[in-house]
């Protein structure tokens, strides 16, 4: 069934993939230069095109570069004070990229205690809130080379672990890509391998809406 329910507020959370250009100095929901031009911005305009009556008040509180650590030192403001009804989150290929690129000395245990420390705070504080957890994902193209493997698929486990453990809507972003990879070139879909064109984007607007029980028009 549907996971949004009227009167909801939304909170996209997550890196650049979330951020996407998002204005900071814009805090009412529902706003687009405030949701950036990624797929959270594609997926709230389809929610309100689909529930205009709903009053659902939509958040994007990504900042590009974020780690699960990050997200926690910031949460207080970005998430828990906004009170979601519906929290999803899209973190990890920067814990693996920064690891593999940049000398982060974060691994697989890291990952993996910190989102579960972070959704138990959340739980803690929101205790109705309903959660999202989106798979983090990569094409073989562009920044991204065999140093990001096994660590990704690693992380994208442990998603999937966490997702079932807090009772979470996964969305399975890595099999959309690898599909949507056999029918145009994976730069089409993720420009260097992590960050999603505007074609990836609405693709994950898409399969985001289906996790949540929204059929997108």
């Amino acid at each position: 069934g549907g996971l949004i329910a009227p009167g909801d507020v939304i909170l996209f959370q997550g890196d650049s993939i979330t951020d996407a250009g998002r204005r900071r100095d814009v805090a009412q929901p529902n706003d687009q230069p405030a949701l950036g031009k990624g797929y959270a911005w594609l997926a709230a305009a389809q929610l309100l095109v689909n529930r205009p009556d709903d009053r659902l008040a939509i958040h994007n509180r990504g900042i590009s570069g974020n780690k699960v650590y990050e997200l926690a030192e910031r949460w207080q403001a970005d998430c828990l004070d906004l009170k979601p009804n519906v929290l999803s989150i899209l973190i990890g290929v920067n814990d693996v990229w920064h690891r593999v690129k940049h000398g982060y000395k974060g691994d697989l245990a890291t990952y993996r205690n910190d989102y579960r420390a972070l959704l138990e705070q959340t739980k803690k504080a929101l205790p109705e809130v309903k959660l999202v957890i989106c798979e983090p994902f990569v094409l073989r193209c562009g920044a991204v080379d065999d140093s990001f493997f096994p660590l990704i698929d690693e992380i994208r486990a442990a998603a999937a672990e966490i997702c079932r453990d807090f009772d979470a809507r996964f969305v399975p972003f890595q099999a959309m890509f690898d599909a949507a990879a056999k029918i145009a070139p994976q730069e089409h879909w993720l420009s260097d391998g992590v960050h999603p064109s505007d074609q990836g984007a609405a693709l994950m607007a898409g399969a985001w809406l289906k996790a949540v029980g929204e059929c997108a028009a």
